[in-house]
């Protein structure tokens, strides 16, 4: 089903994917689309591969997070307290995103249950993505 070039696509999606979820910028849809676009029967594989990714980089900042004394106060501290697991449904979005996966890491939230929503959230943007690009002929 895979060739070396869809697996090497895979793997750059990985590393753009885990990369974008940290601190540090990143374009991993773009990526994705990308991908999608050289390799289109690797649709399902794809978003798989991201949705992993994303989410491991997602709980890395969740474990920077751990790291941080308690006395420190944010937005997006209030915001994971209000909401919960909920919030991280949109960890996903820019700066956002990575501030509520190290709030929720601050708050020393439950790992299994984190890791769920943070996946979750991340899946249904990396669908809505691909999805797009589907529904639009499939063409950059």
């Amino acid at each position: 089903m895979f060739d070396g070039a869809s697996t090497g696509a895979l793997a750059g999606l990985a590393v753009s994917s885990f990369v974008s979820a940290t601190l540090f910028p990143g374009a991993s849809e773009v990526v994705l689309l990308a991908v999608l676009d050289a390799h289109p029967r690797s649709f399902w594989p794809a978003i798989a591969v991201a949705t992993v990714a994303n989410t491991a980089g997602g709980l890395t900042s969740y474990l920077i997070g751990r790291l941080f004394p308690n006395r420190v106060r944010a937005a997006s501290l209030d915001a994971v307290r209000r909401w919960g697991y909920a919030a991280l449904l949109l960890s996903w979005l820019p700066i956002v995103g990575d501030a509520l996966c190290v709030a929720a890491g601050w708050l020393r939230m439950q790992v299994l249950a984190t890791a769920l929503a943070l996946a979750a959230g991340k899946c249904l943007r990396y669908v809505a993505v691909a999805s797009g690009w589907a529904w639009f002929g499939g063409a950059l």
